[in-house]
């Protein structure tokens, strides 16, 4: 083909059928909406059992890890915890049933928990009868 046949074709404009098609927009699809934080009594607190802030947690969560020191903390239930008195310094301490001693977090002494110092559940001292545990399948 001569160079005046390419212009002629050229200039003809597109082949049958053909049609532009709109470049999607630049803009970024909206964001989803965030979910609502949950309500105030849907949270619940505690002490890191490392550095001792204050955090707070959806209620049901087992476990909260700590912003500041990235410490997991296993969340008890109330019909899980007991309390004692620190042997050394008498701080109420809180511990999981079952275990056999207590650190305090405040002047690191060890206190064995026995039957003269165990206290009852803290869901049976605020009236509430404790939970069975759960049966082993």
């Amino acid at each position: 083909m001569g160079s005046k046949e390419m212009e002629e074709e050229e200039d003809e404009g597109p082949p049958p059928g053909w049609q532009s098609i709109p470049l999607p927009s630049s803009q970024p699809p909206a964001p989803a909406p965030a979910p609502a934080p949950p309500s105030p009594s849907e949270m619940a607190q505690m002490v890191c059992g490392t550095c001792h802030n204050l955090l707070k947690y959806p209620r049901g969560a087992r476990q909260v890890h700590c912003s500041c020191c990235h410490t997991g903390n296993f969340v008890l239930e109330a019909h899980e915890v007991g309390l004692v008195k620190c042997g050394s310094c008498e701080v109420l301490l809180m511990y999981q049933h079952g275990a056999s001693s207590v650190k305090c977090s405040s002047c690191y002494f060890v206190t064995e928990i026995g039957e003269l110092n165990r206290r009852p559940p803290w869901s049976v001292q605020q009236g509430q009868p404790p939970q069975p545990p759960n049966p082993v399948h």
